[in-house]
């Protein structure tokens, strides 16, 4: 420990053993915390303690019968956990402290145990001792085992919480290790701590309470989870068949913890090897559950990398009941649409999914969203039932949108309880959407563009489902057939595009602006990947969707004013942005736009449509678009102008982007994706250097940089930083360049970027030669400067020292000048 922080922890500890004085924050009394694990990790407790008396006199204090804070005591008691982790100081602390801290003639009798606080602090205290066999016989002689059993049906969840961690903390440290070898199967012959909780859970997997059932199986669940050691095979062999007791009750108890327990043991390498009956347990426990409980527990199995094919089979079945029986409830005649009812019985269609409205929808969307992640894992079931499953998600969302015509009575009554449900939609459009990556029948393909056109138009569509709905039309349309070495849209997926064009007019006049935003998102995804194609270009250009994206610049909403300009930068890329008529002025409408972008990065009041437009004019540059080229200097200095005094730093950042771009260019030398790999500097003759430079010094591009170079965003400062070391890499030092260091003109840049970094940017640089810049960006500490942006913003703040200052000045121990708050 520091001199100045021993002699600032006495008056501390006095000030936190006062009840009348203003308790420090929780923040400050975690952070103290965190300083003395830190110093306790690096060094000795003991030490700790005999040179600062102090400490034991503060914990020595909270067993005074006083009016203590709750706060200031549950830090007494996680500070003596720390300290007593190492075994000599344990011995040290552990005649009168430790037995009245953390025993029954501590807290536990008194009032201050009312307190969650307190409660959550005695654990975390015993969580932290609890490293070394000392500290497991204290545990049994101080009747502490007893007392988090209790703590497990704490009304606060966090120490309810906490106490079933402990136990399984203390169930692992009183277990020998793999050296010790596999455990005794007699109870006689485990350890008394061990004994005591094993005994415990026995119990409580026999209760008829589903609270002690559920605190049980929780224990088990982290025990299997985190210990891998032998004896948790000679556990569980002891536990299992009263875990798979519980599959006898009606209903079964606790079903998610157990299923989160079975799952748990199937994902430990030493049980899922061994032959102790847990494939049969989760065969079980498959069929005895519920659909909705049995859900999760065969996706587990399904993600499983070794298990039997069995057990693999009848998880899948499991699985996919619900849409079987969706299938089965709905379909008109056993032809294709019944290809999953081999897995449902005559017996449950009906009565699994109807018995209400939150059930059906609960168990639908689970069901859709365990398949959807199963689907690209690559142990998922082979052969995958795609072009079924393409038919109940079909099926789902005619059924939630009205156009599905059941004819049995049960089909009928799932329409009426789907009909309008927001959140099956969305789960079957995601679903939808995923199974784009496969294949299937051109019948059933169809229907897909057909279901999804259908929502697209659809009054009732809600935003949400809207943007679903034009997310899964973007995926199969990329799935759609192509011809070999032709990447345009086929023939179907053309004539649905015709189709789909006025519906996207439509809603891109919505009075949501939610749905504007999303159509126009939709347009910019299939411009990027198909606006290039000439079949893809003529149904647009004969379309009103460009003109009403243009119009969509000026919309009062700043989120669709920045998706609008995003989208009008890539059709201006691919050139659809020329009007149909006029030719006697080609480029007139880019231009017009350029113009209209620019304005909107001067004017706009939100930030959204600006960053939009940097990100625009980079790419541009990037792509040299015909706009660009035509005055590239004039073009960057235009943007870097209106950037440089944006008062958005990811505006000033993205313009430091675009200086970047125009820098590789103008060098001819592109930038290592790694911003921190420099390129080594290659000797370059003075004459052609300082010539490829002066096109940066005209655009003002090094004015900006060194303006963002002390930019009081970080972002901003670092990201100049890079892009100044990377110019420095790409120069070499010369004689003449080394001469000019001295010169008047870089002596008066110099100190105005003192100026800039004191804060006092008014003074502008001026008109920039070559050699003055390489001359300043040599003599400039842009490593240091570069580590020191690295450093977070309060590294000096948060030093041990500060945070004692502050706390002794929060209660005016100390003067005001000595505070260092943060």
């Amino acid at each position: 420990m520091d001199p100045e922080c021993s002699q600032l922890l006495p008056a501390l500890c006095a000030v936190l053993a006062d009840p009348r004085q203003p308790v420090a924050d929780d923040t400050c009394l975690e952070k103290l915390l965190d300083w003395f694990k830190t110093i306790t990790e690096a060094g000795s407790s003991l030490l700790l303690l005999q040179g600062n008396p102090c400490l034991v006199e503060l914990l020595c204090h909270m067993l005074k019968p006083q009016d203590l804070s709750s706060r200031v005591l549950a830090f007494s008691l996680r500070l003596t956990g720390v300290l007593a982790a190492q075994e000599d100081c344990f011995q040290y602390l552990q005649g009168e402290l430790l037995p009245k801290l953390f025993g029954e003639a501590g807290p536990l009798g008194g009032a201050a145990w009312t307190s969650p606080t307190v409660r959550s602090g005695w654990i975390q205290g015993l969580r932290s001792l609890a490293q070394h066999p000392s500290a497991l016989h204290f545990l049994a002689d101080c009747g502490a085992v007893d007392t988090i059993f209790s703590l497990q049906e704490d009304s606060s969840l966090f120490v309810a919480s906490a106490a079933g961690q402990l136990l399984v903390h203390i169930l692992g440290l009183s277990m020998p290790g793999p050296a010790g070898g596999p455990p005794s199967l007699q109870a006689g012959d485990w350890p008394a701590c061990a004994q005591k909780i094993v005994g415990h859970i026995e119990e409580s997997l026999r209760a008829t309470a589903t609270p002690q059932i559920t605190q049980a199986l929780n224990v088990l669940t982290t025990t299997f989870g985190h210990c891998h050691d032998p004896w948790t095979q000679v556990l569980w062999v002891r536990l299992s068949p009263l875990v798979a007791g519980l599959l006898e009750k009606d209903p079964v108890p606790a079903a998610h913890s157990l299923v989160d327990l079975l799952l748990s043991v199937a994902r430990s390498p030493g049980l899922s090897s061994s032959s102790c009956g847990l494939w049969e347990t989760l065969a079980q426990t498959l069929s005895h559950l519920s659909p909705t409980q049995a859900g999760p527990l065969a996706l587990g199995i399904l993600k499983l990398q070794d298990c039997p094919q069995a057990l693999r089979a009848q998880a899948f079945a499991v699985l996919l009941q619900p849409l079987a029986c969706v299938l089965k409830a709905t379909a008109q005649d056993p032809g294709p649409s019944g290809v999953l009812d081999g897995i449902v019985g005559d017996s449950m269609t009906a009565d699994m999914l109807l018995p209400s409205k939150a059930a059906c929808v609960g168990l639908l969307c689970r069901t859709l969203a365990h398949l959807e992640l199963l689907l690209p894992l690559p142990q998922r079931p082979c052969p995958w039932p795609q072009a079924p499953l393409l038919g109940a998600a079909v099926t789902l969302l005619q059924l939630c949108g009205g156009s599905a015509r059941p004819t049995s009575d049960a089909g009928r009554h799932l329409c009426a309880l789907l009909l309008g449900c927001v959140r099956v939609q969305r789960a079957a459009l995601d679903f939808l959407g995923t199974l784009s990556e496969g294949t299937g029948p051109r019948e059933l393909v169809t229907q897909v563009f057909a279901v999804l056109l259908e929502y697209l138009r659809s009054p009732d569509s809600s935003p949400t489902v809207l943007k679903k709905a034009f997310q899964a039309t973007f995926r199969w349309l990329l799935s759609s057939p192509k011809t070999p070495g032709c990447w345009d849209l086929d023939p179907h997926a053309l004539l649905f595009l015709r189709d789909l064009l006025p519906v996207l007019q439509k809603r891109l006049c919505s009075p949501c602006w939610e749905v504007r935003d999303s159509g126009l998102e939709f347009l910019t995804q299939m411009t990027r990947h198909w606006g290039g194609q000439a079949g893809f270009r003529h149904a647009l250009l004969a379309s009103e969707v460009p003109k009403l994206t243009e119009q969509l610049l000026r919309d009062p909403e700043s989120y669709v004013r920045a998706s609008a300009v995003t989208a009008m930068g890539q059709l201006s890329s691919q050139g659809l942005c020329v009007p149909a008529a006029g030719p006697e002025h080609p480029g007139g409408q880019q231009k017009s736009l350029l113009a209209e972008l620019l304005h909107i990065l001067s004017t706009d009041s939100e930030g959204f449509p600006r960053r939009a437009v940097m990100q625009v004019f980079t790419q541009w540059l990037r792509d040299s678009h015909a706009d660009v080229a035509g005055d590239t200097e004039q073009f960057v200095a235009g943007v870097l102008q209106v950037a440089s005094q944006d008062l958005d730093w990811e505006v000033r950042a993205q313009g430091l982007e675009l200086a970047l771009v125009f820098l590789e260019q103008t060098l001819g030398q592109p930038r290592s994706h790694c911003p921190c790999a420099m390129t080594p500097a290659v000797a370059a003759p003075v004459g052609p250097l300082a010539q490829a430079l002066q096109p940066l010094c005209r655009v003002r591009l090094f004015e900006f940089a060194f303006r963002a170079l002390f930019d009081c965003d970080r972002p901003v400062a670092q990201k100049s930083c890079d892009l100044l070391l990377f110019l420095r890499a790409k120069t070499a030092s010369s004689g003449s360049l080394q001469e000019s260091r001295s010169s008047p003109h870089v002596a008066s840049v110099e100190a105005a970027l003192q100026r800039w970094q004191a804060g006092d940017q008014a003074q502008p640089l001026g008109d920039l030669e070559p050699e003055v810049v390489l001359a300043v960006l040599r003599s400039l500490d842009l490593e240091g400067l570069q580590g020191a942006l690295a450093e977070s913003s309060d590294h000096v703040e948060k030093s041990p020292q500060s945070l004692l200052q502050d706390m002794l000045a929060t209660v005016g121990v100390l003067g005001g000048n000595e505070a260092d708050c943060y």
